[in-house]
Order: structure tokens, then C-alpha cells, then sequence
């Protein structure tokens, strides 16, 4: 059996690969997706092209790609020529961004760790420090 030929209700789609209605036509919008062949009766119909492509989008999301990145890596997923060397040098792109929020989050994770340590959790709001800190002007 050819599954390119399988004719899949946008329902049906999204329910097999996890996603909400709305999503699927989202990204249609977005141009993520190609456009879907219309039935006679106007509901759209999908292949198992279409389960394929929302099932990269969705693992390229849970990978931290915003959608403009995901949309080239789509397109370079397509190019034979320089493809794997353009999604590598993405890939290596993303890696480093989380990178640097894992830094940025460490460095708020000890700020606040400090300021839950150096509070007693009674006493006078005035006299918080984590009160203090979130009201100060600057923070260090």
C-alpha cells in the first residue's frame, strides 16, 4: 500500500501526531506546511508527508528552535548540495543560545538561592531581604 496516497482528515492528522487542530492550520498559515488538497466536500486532506513534516516541526520546537529556524531547516532539509553542512552549522547555532540561557539561568538560580538562605521567613515585610532585593533599584 502507497502511504503517499492516504487521504487523512485534519482531525485525523492531528490526533496521530499530537497536536491541535488550530496548530496544523497555524502553520499552514505560516507556511510551514503546504497547502492541503481540498476534498469535494471542502474539508482538507492530508498525506503522510504532512505527519511527517509536523512531526519534525514539533521535535525541532522541543529542540528550541523558534519557527523562522525550523523553516530553514525545512528548506534545507531539501538541499542535497549544502543541506547537512547549513542544518549543522543551525544546529551548533541553537546549541549555543541554550548555552547561555542554562548560564543566565544559573546565575538567577544562585541569586535567588542567596536570597531564600538570607531570609528568615518571619519578621517585618521591611526587613526581607527578598522583599528588599525586588524593590531595590539595582540589583547585583
Amino acid at each position: 500500500m502507497n502511504t503517499q496516497h492516504i487521504s487523512l482528515t485534519i482531525g485525523a492528522v492531528a490526533k496521530r501526531v499530537g497536536v491541535a487542530i488550530d496548530t496544523i492550520r497555524y502553520y499552514e498559515r505560516e507556511g510551514l506546511l503546504p497547502e492541503p488538497v481540498r476534498r469535494a466536500s471542502g474539508y482538507r486532506s492530508y498525506g503522510e508527508g504532512t505527519i511527517a513534516q509536523l512531526r519534525f516541526i514539533r521535535r525541532a520546537k522541543d529542540l528550541g528552535f523558534t519557527l523562522e529556524e525550523i523553516r530553514e531547516l525545512l528548506v534545507l532539509s531539501a538541499d542535497r548540495q549544502r543541506g547537512v553542512k547549513a542544518v549543522k552549522q543551525r544546529a551548533q547555532q541553537r546549541l549555543a543560545a541554550i548555552e547561555l540561557r542554562i548560564t543566565e539561568l544559573q546565575r538567577v538560580r544562585d541569586g535567588l538561592a542567596q536570597l531564600v538562605e538570607s531570609c528568615p521567613g518571619h519578621g517585618k515585610p521591611e526587613e526581607c531581604p527578598i522583599l528588599r532585593a525586588l524593590s531595590d533599584e539595582v540589583l547585583s
